[in-house]
């Protein structure tokens, strides 16, 4: 895999990626950034967040489970000092749909978690990893 970041002017980037997508990234204005784009740690969490989701979906797919909206909510906390790498990272997937199985779900957040999101896995080794999951049934 490849990727290429470009600065555009003051803390202003491109990230373009090997699958030809591109993302301006950014820095916060006490350290000359404009807030044109989310920051670099920022995109990480993004990044963990996504590769979880894509997990869970698809296997939730594969056992038939009628999501109509998945969504999962994240929050971290960073070391204090530099490197200010992320501490505890918590996932709150909220699926919904027509007689989701509870069981189902937890099992997809627990194998994304355990053996599929390469991201994920990778956070978890400086940072605390949790996860919790709520069906609504739609």
């Amino acid at each position: 895999m490849k990727a290429r970041i470009k600065w555009v002017d003051g803390m202003t980037f491109i990230g373009e990626s090997e699958s030809g997508h591109a993302v301006v990234m950014d820095a916060s204005p006490e350290v000359g950034g404009r807030n044109l784009g989310p920051r670099p740690m920022e995109m990480l969490l993004l990044g963990a967040g996504g590769c979880s989701s894509i997990d869970v979906m698809m296997i939730l797919k594969k056992s038939r489970q009628a999501v109509s909206d998945c969504y999962v909510e994240m929050s971290a906390e960073r070391a204090e000092t530099d490197p200010k790498v992320f501490t505890k990272i918590h996932m709150h997937f909220v699926v919904k749909g027509k007689d989701i199985k509870p069981e189902a779900v937890e099992k997809a957040v627990k194998l994304s978690a355990e053996k599929y999101c390469s991201a994920s896995i990778m956070l978890g080794a400086t940072a605390e990893m949790t996860h919790d999951f709520e069906v609504v049934q739609a």
